[in-house]
């Protein structure tokens, strides 16, 4: 078929926060479409046996896994995984075509509670901990993956955002100030790695049944608003983000940079 190359994958994906929610699905899907998987986590030994079941998925796609249960947030720890990661890929040949940010962690408590319990108000090493994780981490990946030449020609970097970039719920402001820098990080990305062929989007998915939202204080009733909100009258998936995070990184797409995409199946919209 005349332009086939525009709708194939290969290379490889580097996959942050790996072993559940939406960097398992996609880290999946992005291998039955043709990619290998690099994936980093940070797993207990009991979390373990479930990060092999992934691996295995990719593998019986055809695809390679290279796997590191590491801090994604701590500086060293990040050189190092980049540091082995360049030395495989060196090996093998191959250069990294996709970089997804889906760092769940993140303080979950009020900014004001009541001045009798001030432990249970955020403090500034809780605050400086969530954008850390997951704002600005995306930067220090991006900037330590290009120091060592490991992206490829026409790559894609994804940021997960979520409709708490804009809406107030419990528990939710500090989560919520590092999606709205996550966002902010991806547009300036989108502008000053153009030049080298590299585009940035946040992925904004619906509301989804993940571990991460299950620690959000009311996400049952946050569940039943979204359901009865939805078109489709369901959640969103984290299959409908990873089927989308696939087509997105296509190089029929490469034009696209600067956006929040939504993928949520008109959730917000309704709303």
């Amino acid at each position: 078929m005349k332009d086939a190359h525009l709708y194939t994958l290969d290379g490889w994906a580097l996959v942050l926060g790996a072993s559940s929610g939406f960097g398992e699905a996609t880290s999946i899907a992005l291998a039955r479409a043709g990619m290998n998987i690099i994936g980093v986590h940070l797993d207990r030994r009991a979390g373990m046996a479930h990060v092999e079941e992934i691996k295995r998925a990719i593998q019986d796609a055809g695809r390679e896994a290279l796997f590191f249960n590491v801090n994604a947030a701590d500086e060293t720890k990040r050189n190092e995984t980049l540091d082995e990661v360049k030395r495989q890929l060196d090996a093998k040949g191959g250069k990294i075509r996709v970089l997804l940010h889906s760092l769940a962690f993140g303080t979950l408590k009020p900014y004001w509670s009541g001045a009798e319990d001030p432990a249970s108000n955020i403090n500034k090493a809780n605050m400086d901990m969530t954008l850390d994780v997951m704002a600005h981490s995306l930067v220090y990946w991006t900037q330590d993956t290009l120091r060592r030449g490991l992206f490829g020609d026409d790559a894609r970097i994804y940021g997960m955002t979520s409709a708490g970039n804009t809406t107030v719920w419990s528990g939710y402001g500090a989560v919520s100030a590092a999606k709205c820098a996550l966002e902010s990080h991806l547009r300036q990305l989108a502008i000053e790695l153009a030049p080298h062929g590299i585009s940035a989007n946040a992925i904004e998915a619906g509301v989804t049944d993940t571990p991460a939202l299950s620690k959000i204080p009311g996400s049952d009733v946050m569940k039943q608003q979204a359901i009865a909100r939805n078109p489709n009258k369901r959640l969103t998936t984290v299959q409908d983000v990873a089927q989308c995070i696939v087509a997105l990184s296509m190089p029929a797409t490469r034009w696209m940079t600067g956006n929040v995409i939504r993928v949520d199946g008109g959730e917000k919209i309704a709303g």
